[in-house]
């Protein structure tokens, strides 16, 4: 958090979504905005309150795909306004940006450029700390640049709008917007390393023009077609749930309640749930999961990118028992919720499960070594990478069929259901959560490999 002047600016960075959002405010009239908020805003209540601001204003940089905005949710707790680029078209009462229009809060000044590209609503917000400054104290890029990387223009292919198209909006929103500013202006983007908007994200949360300008490899091309072409080329699948996301941000729709925790029910109630189609969601460490789990339940721990890979294997549609250890269930409400996942119908406790063994399964893990005792000794055995694309094309198993977990639910007929199965990631992550749903689908003989790829590796030198 920064202090200068008269002007508060504050991040938010969200490791499990790679997502950052932004708290600015003016101390001498108390008035603030949040630029891009998570739907669990205490967080930015807290932080008004601390330094005295009242929240007026929420700005949203474009629909994000990625995750459930919190716009309604900080409206409704702060009487604030919505605002957009003059292009979005929320289904709601929001305030609409002009190209070039300036809000003031005082001394602090937020200037609007519409920048689209990775969506023909993009903007982006120059932060003077006095309204005769020379120079920006920074600009919030959204997912129009990030650091190391510019946003992805292919997004919306499914809608009508070629990644062709958007990625030449997107070439000259960077020239003529964004570098136009002056080297020392600090870049905010909405997103770090592990966001799907991009393919070549940094780890840094911040930088500078002039550094992007110097480092970032988008911006070193001089004609359009050969950055459109740089900035299309490798973009792995957008996950299932990014459509449903930019259109329920367009959309009016139920706040979240991010105080109140799902309803507790009992082991059995949960299991027999199942058969009326509800997602049992185990949020455990995959070790632990393997050692006893209600049978039919998906493990996706929490300790990872839970939102994103649940959001990967379940419709946003379906209803969701959490099982999970006591005093994690709000959180593991909360994170589906932040990507529009708001059908969690109840939790039940894993220490329940030992007094119910008829409903708890174990799940095959095999060491390096047993992999390879199988896969010598069994002649038709499926041998599933389950990792990105990008990933198998560096190096992989001989033999084995690259099945992102992404996009298992979709392509899981190409595999047979009667043959044995091992998958395998890079650590044992994701091949928990793909063989969780592989046997939750039906398939009766399905391992994952500890350690993943990098142990199989060793193991072999």
């Amino acid at each position: 958090m920064l202090k200068r002047m008269s002007m508060v600016f504050k991040q938010f960075y969200l490791d499990c979504l790679s997502q950052a959002s932004y708290l600015i405010g003016d101390t001498s009239t108390g008035r603030a905005v949040v630029v891009d908020p998570t739907r669990d805003v205490q967080q930015y209540l807290d932080s008004a309150e601390q330094h005295g601001l009242s929240i007026e204003l929420v700005l949203e940089t474009h629909f994000h795909a990625d995750f459930l905005s919190g716009h309604l949710e900080l409206a409704n707790a702060t009487g604030g306004k919505v605002g957009f680029g003059a292009v979005a078209q929320p289904e709601f009462p929001a305030r609409l940006f002009q190209d070039g229009e300036r809000y003031s809060l005082g001394n602090v000044i937020l200037e609007i450029r519409h920048t689209p590209g990775h969506t023909p609503e993009s903007i982006s917000i120059v932060v003077f700390e006095s309204p005769d400054a020379a120079v920006p104290y920074g600009v919030l890029t959204g997912d129009t640049m990030f650091i190391g990387d510019v946003g992805r223009p292919d997004l919306l292919v499914s809608v009508g709008r070629t990644a062709d198209e958007l990625g030449k909006d997107l070439y000259s929103s960077l020239r003529d917007k964004l570098l136009t500013l002056p080297d020392e202006t600090r870049v905010f983007p909405a997103h770090g390393a592990g966001s799907a908007c991009g393919k070549n994200l940094s780890t840094e949360t911040q930088s500078t023009i002039g550094e992007q300008r110097r480092d970032n490899y988008a911006l070193q091309f001089k004609d359009v077609d050969s950055f459109v072409a740089a900035v299309t080329e490798g973009q792995l699948p957008a996950p299932e749930y990014f459509a449903f996301d930019a259109k329920r941000n367009k959309q009016a729709r139920d706040l979240l309640d991010e105080h109140t925790p799902p309803t507790q029910m009992k082991i059995p109630d949960a299991f027999n749930a199942r058969d009326r189609g509800v997602q049992l969601v185990d949020t455990r460490d995959s070790q632990f999961f393997s050692t006893g789990h209600l049978r039919g339940s998906v493990n996706v721990g929490l300790q990872g990118r839970y939102a994103e890979y649940a959001g990967s294997v379940i419709r946003p549609d379906e209803e969701i028992i959490l099982i999970t250890e006591p005093g994690y269930e709000l959180e593991a409400k909360i994170r589906l919720a932040r990507i529009g996942y708001d059908h969690v119908v109840g939790w039940a406790s894993v220490d329940e499960l030992v007094d119910h063994p008829t409903l708890v399964d174990k799940a095959s893990r095999l060491t390096p070594r047993q992999f390879a005792d199988r896969t010598q000794s069994i002649a038709d055995l499926q041998i599933v990478d389950v990792r990105g694309e990008g990933e198998y094309k560096i190096n992989h198993y001989n033999g084995a069929t690259n099945i992102p977990v992404s996009q298992l639910n979709a392509r899981m007929s190409e595999l047979d259901p009667s043959r044995p199965i091992v998958v395998y990631c890079a650590g044992g992550y994701r091949s928990s959560i793909a063989a969780s749903v592989l046997r939750s689908a039906g398939f009766a003989d399905v391992s994952d490999v500890l350690g993943g790829f990098e142990a199989m590796i060793q193991s072999q030198n």
